[in-house]
């Protein structure tokens, strides 16, 4: 204390003394806890006359315990007994089977490998032994251990089988034959049951042959022995990638990050899928907006980033097949829709071509490729495929007769908002007012067309009559009957949106001739 005070200001003596005296309190403190801690583990360990557990009672509180399934309880009973008897092979062994029971092989492997180790010449032990290395895949090392062992040939040629079949499996690997490695990991397989690393090396070769639902499932099964396999998250990850499921792809990959925040395989993978779903979506709103050719070009981009990923090529050329087909470029979305076919005849993609075609109004061809959908598509998918054939038939009829769609140029698909524009910019190009002299008399035509058109695609229940190719108007012959005026219906159309405007506080809209 003179050495501490010694030089010091009353100030600092004061708070010198205030941290020893704090000091000292919590040393006595933890005193008392550990005294009482030992005290609670001795009575634990006592009978009920008192008398410390021997490591027979142990194991008999243990086997009680295991019995009743408190693998924790047996656990602690069979540790105890350790301690008392650590060159007994009973207490190793009997850890062994509570850790076997719990699904923790690694510790009841080495558990048994004790008790081997303490009773060399037991066969239980020994036999054991050898079960548990050939069920988890360590057929190499069960091959050393059954050795000894007589009566037992059918296991050992297990052994053999399991060993060697593993050994080449290594060996097509390393070729990186995945076709022969998935072959040899089967077989292998055959005989064990919680081989981790077995279960993944045939999760590679299926991923490079790519059966991507087989490598997600034996991931599945090695992150549920092994929740901290990162490896095993990076490959789930491209699997899901190359199904085209990104955002459960990204999922797996961050949760590897959050293991490893630096592991290159989960962190180029998630780079990757971000830069493709970065451009996918900048399309995605780029339709939206109706800027078709921007859409197109910011898909294409996404395509080129990795084009043998065809489970993202595919789908998102339909896209661009339809932003063609929207800009009027009805030759090149059939030139994408043909691309798509080829590579892979589907029903999705046959209604492409065939949606296509009638824009391009080829409708006989169009007709033939909706056949063709009928053909192949499921059974779920029939009635579907029937109904587009259908209407296939009947726009080829139409296309000889009055076609309202071609009128007004739009597309069989144009929503409501597309037609009403589409009639806006025809019925002011053909208006009368503004064509005189020769053309007079086919405007007047084309006017009156125009109008009858739009009157029957704004109509929800006409545009279906027209579509299923029924009557639209009574004593409809050929074309359709026109029923009103066309210029009371132009001046009531563009009257209706002038006031619409004028009510939103918009200059009021006038149509100028000339």
């Amino acid at each position: 204390v003179e050495l501490i005070f010694s030089g010091s200001s009353t100030t600092d003596k004061t708070m010198t003394m205030t941290v020893t005296i704090k000091l000292f309190v919590s040393l006595f403190y933890l005193f008392v806890a550990t005294a009482v801690a030992q005290q609670a583990q001795a009575q634990q360990q006592q009978d009920a006359g008192g008398a410390p557990m021997s490591a027979g009672k142990l194991r008999s509180k243990g086997e009680e315990a295991f019995i009743s399934g408190q693998y924790d309880d047996a656990l602690q009973h069979y540790r105890d007994a350790v301690e008392l008897e650590p060159q007994n092979a009973l207490n190793h062994y009997k850890l062994f089977r509570v850790h076997q029971r719990m699904r923790k092989y690694s510790d009841a492997l080495k558990n048994l490998g004790r008790a081997l180790e303490l009773k060399p010449d037991s066969k239980d032990y020994r036999l054991q032994k050898v079960k548990l290395l050939k069920s988890l895949g360590q057929c190499e090392e069960a091959l050393v251990v059954v050795q000894p062992l007589e009566g037992q040939d059918e296991l050992t040629e297990q052994v053999k089988s399991c060993a060697t079949d593993i050994a080449a499996a290594q060996q097509m690997i390393f070729k990186e034959e995945w076709q022969e490695a998935a072959h040899f990991l089967d077989r292998a397989m055959k005989h064990v049951e919680q081989a981790s690393d077995l279960t993944f090396q045939r999760a590679q070769a299926l991923y490079h042959l790519g059966d991507y639902y087989g490598a997600i499932s034996d991931t599945g099964r090695v992150l549920k022995a092994h929740s901290q396999h990162l490896e095993a998250y990076e490959l789930r990850g491209k699997a899901y990638f190359r199904l085209g499921d990104h955002e459960t792809a990204t999922n797996h990959y961050r949760e590897g990050l959050k293991l490893d925040p630096e592991h290159k395989g989960c962190k180029a993978g998630h780079r990757f899928v971000k830069s493709i779903e970065k451009k996918k979506k900048r399309g995605d709103d780029a339709y939206d907006q109706g800027k078709n050719e921007d859409a197109i070009a910011h898909w294409w981009e996404a395509i080129n980033i990795d084009q043998s990923h065809i489970a993202f090529f595919r789908p998102t050329l339909l896209k661009i097949v339809k932003a063609h087909t929207k800009l009027g470029q009805h030759d090149k979305a059939i030139e994408e829709a043909e691309k798509h076919v080829n590579n892979q005849e589907t029903v999705e993609g046959l209604y492409a071509l065939g949606g296509a075609q009638q824009g391009a109004e080829k409708y006989e061809e169009a007709v033939r490729t909706f056949q063709r959908a009928m053909e192949v598509a499921p059974d779920d998918q029939k009635q579907e495929a029937q109904q587009k054939a259908r209407e296939a038939e009947v726009a080829l009829k139409q296309s000889k007769e009055k076609n309202y769609y071609k009128i007004l140029g739009i597309a069989r698909q144009a929503n409501s908002k597309e037609i009403k524009k589409a009639y806006r910019e025809m019925a002011l190009k053909w208006h009368p007012d503004k064509n005189t002299g020769d053309t007079k008399e086919e405007a007047e035509k084309m006017f009156q067309d125009i109008s009858e058109a739009y009157e029957v695609l704004s109509s929800d229940d006409l545009r279906g009559k027209y579509d299923r190719g029924e009557a639209v108007f009574e004593n409809q012959g050929g074309g359709g009957q026109q029923r009103h005026n066309p210029h009371q219906f132009f001046n009531q159309h563009f009257q209706q949106r002038g006031q619409q405007q004028q009510q939103r506080g918009g200059q009021r809209f006038h149509v100028k001739y000339g």
